[in-house]
């Protein structure tokens, strides 16, 4: 399994090394191949960054605020480009996911660019993430967040328990599953107009 993962790795880097490298540009977001969507508060210091840590290791260029992120960036731009420069987005839903706002913009804009989404849910189920209505956002906001995370949702994921869980594991797995959709292609569906 692992000389498999190495071979498709490298084929896959090597075709991506001319692009990620072809100039230096300060951004990193502008080489992304994997856009990491947390809550940072839940899991910045645990699986986002173990994600990040581990891309790195295997080349990949991964996009997570606090390590892609220098000072004197604009917070939005660089998200936003970092999101419409990936190939592949993770999302990592944890139990307060859905209380951010800027998870759930971001969950948003993955989807409406037509991202592949990889979705882990740690622990929490599916099930138990759903949007807050609150008078302080917008409706066709919330519409917004709605579809995105429906969208994500029922898109085929990994689960993680922190507790019980084999973090080498989750890390293959979420490997694997970045790798092969960075080979294969694809993007998530469409939001319908209201």
């Amino acid at each position: 399994m692992q000389r498999y993962f190495s071979t498709v790795a490298k084929s896959y880097l090597t075709s991506s090394k001319i692009l990620s490298r072809r100039n230096n540009i300060r951004s990193i977001s502008r080489q992304c191949d994997v856009f990491i969507n947390h809550r940072g508060a839940d899991t910045k210091r645990n699986i986002a960054g173990l994600l990040h840590d581990h891309f790195s290791r295997i080349g990949l260029h991964s996009f997570l605020d606090s390590k892609s992120m220098k000072p004197g960036d604009k917070l939005f731009g660089e998200i936003e480009e970092g999101i419409r420069s990936c190939k592949v987005g993770i999302a990592v839903f944890s139990p307060r996911y859905c209380e951010s706002y800027f998870c759930l913009h971001e969950l948003a804009l993955m989807m409406e660019n037509k991202k592949k989404i990889i979705p882990i849910f740690v622990d929490v189920r599916p099930s138990q993430l759903r949007v807050e209505y609150n008078y302080s956002c917008p409706k066709k906001e919330l519409q917004r967040f709605n579809w995105a995370l429906g969208e994500a949702k029922y898109t085929v994921g990994l689960t993680f328990d922190t507790v019980n869980g084999d973090w080498s594991e989750l890390l293959r797995k979420a490997s694997n599953a970045v790798i092969d959709n960075l080979i294969v292609g694809g993007g998530a569906g469409e939001m319908p107009d209201n």
